[in-house]
């Protein structure tokens, strides 16, 4: 994936999770949120047709608050659902839609639709609570990496993909290895050769296996993971039957107990602490070059303020955003034309604001108010600024957060600022 593509896919990932952390706090009176998965093979008129009759059998809800809210719902999803043509986008969508609580015993229509989430949405799915339902999607958002993953003994092989948290089992093969016993008239030399001869046959049908699957995706993998009894695995990869390229990407090879579909599932649970770490791995390097330039550099900058700054003079080479950061920037733009920004938590409501520079007030209805991230990237997209989203489950990702508000920068050249 090139970086322009990985930037892209990250500021995606962030605005899905905006939107599910929105999700999450809406609660409706009764079984009146409507979600709809749809995956991307799915007719848009099956949905229409579906979410038609839903509206039918809605009727018989006895209920007249939550019958009435349910049948608004599914009107407003028919509505958005009119903009599509014959299929979803690609990794299909999410419709949510429903009247939420605003408090007071009032209500308010909401619909949102997510389009091509990070992974494909494997099945359709309609479901009706008081609750919106979000969890496929941050199972989508939770863990990030494509590893190729292979399971074998002299028996039998798998091979599959790792993708997040979704394995997915793609090819497999049977071998013709005798067993340990001889047949009668063999003697044990040939019958030794022989079966020698078919282990290393198998072996080769497991890598040809491995090659055509993951050769062609070799550079957006972030690497293979081995599976099986020992000595199987040892002699496998000892015996370099992999294309040379994947056999430099293979991260550990781990004892399991089964080589068919449920031993790639055994492979994954295995290799967890080493997938973990991976994920971590570019985290922990940015932010170790960040606190060497801070320490004993003039390469480092941190802050909103400070770090806004160097990106709009172009000089920041990599913009650092903890993931857990929530903040909002409202930028208020005095009579005097002097324009400052004040940071406020994301729920905090905007202030009156004095210019520092005139003492002009601005009201505060007069601030143009945004989300703090999307402030930062779209600065950082127009300098050729890569964005990368830190971590806090290590200790200096947590200090980024923590004890630099969230926002930090590698630059390209000393600014002073």
């Amino acid at each position: 994936m090139s970086k322009q593509e990985q930037d892209q896919s990250d500021k995606q990932k962030y605005e899905f999770q905006k939107v599910i952390e929105d999700l999450k706090e809406y609660e409706g009176s009764g079984t009146q949120l409507v979600s709809i998965y749809i995956p991307e093979d799915r007719q848009i008129s099956s949905v229409v047709s579906h979410v038609t009759q839903e509206h039918s059998e809605a009727s018989n809800i006895k209920s007249k608050q939550t019958r009435t809210a349910v049948q608004d719902a599914l009107t407003s999803i028919k509505d958005r659902l009119r903009y599509y043509d014959t299929y979803p986008p690609d990794n299909g969508m999410v419709v949510f839609s429903g009247a939420i609580d605003t408090g007071g015993g009032r209500t308010d229509m909401i619909t949102k639709v997510l389009e091509s989430p990070p992974q494909s949405i494997e099945s359709f799915r309609y479901h009706c609570d008081s609750d919106f339902l979000t969890e496929p999607l941050e199972e989508m958002l939770g863990d990030k990496g494509l590893f190729g993953l292979i399971v074998l003994d002299r028996r039998e092989a798998n091979v599959g993909w790792l993708r997040g948290k979704r394995v997915e089992p793609v090819k497999s093969a049977s071998s013709l290895v005798p067993g340990k016993q001889r047949k009668g008239g063999q003697s044990a030399q040939r019958f030794a050769r022989l079966r020698l001869e078919a282990i290393d046959n198998f072996y080769q049908e497991v890598a040809e296996m491995a090659d055509s699957l993951f050769v062609d995706q070799r550079h957006e993998m972030d690497g293979i993971l081995v599976g099986g009894p020992s000595p199987t695995k040892d002699e496998f990869l000892d015996g370099d039957y992999l294309h040379h390229e994947l056999g430099d990407m293979v991260l550990g090879k781990f004892d399991v107990s089964y080589t068919d579909e449920s031993g790639l599932y055994d492979l994954v649970d295995a290799a967890q602490d080493i997938l973990d770490e991976h994920e971590m791995m570019q985290d922990k390097s940015e932010m170790e070059e960040f606190f060497k330039e801070l320490h004993d550099g003039d390469l480092a900058t941190y802050g909103f303020g400070p770090t806004r700054e160097n990106l709009m003079m172009g000089a920041v080479d990599r913009l650092l955003i903890s993931e857990d950061l929530r903040k909002d920037v409202v930028t208020y733009t005095c009579p005097n034309g002097h324009e400052e920004r004040e940071v406020l938590d994301r729920r905090e409501e905007a202030p009156d604001h004095d210019c520092t520079r005139c003492d002009e007030s601005v009201p505060a209805d007069e601030g143009e108010r945004e989300d703090l991230i999307d402030h930062l990237i779209d600065i950082a997209e127009q300098r050729g600024t890569e964005t990368i989203f830190i971590s806090t489950d290590f200790e200096k990702g947590e200090q980024l957060q923590n004890a630099f508000g969230g926002v930090a920068g590698i630059l390209r050249y000393g600014t002073g600022v």
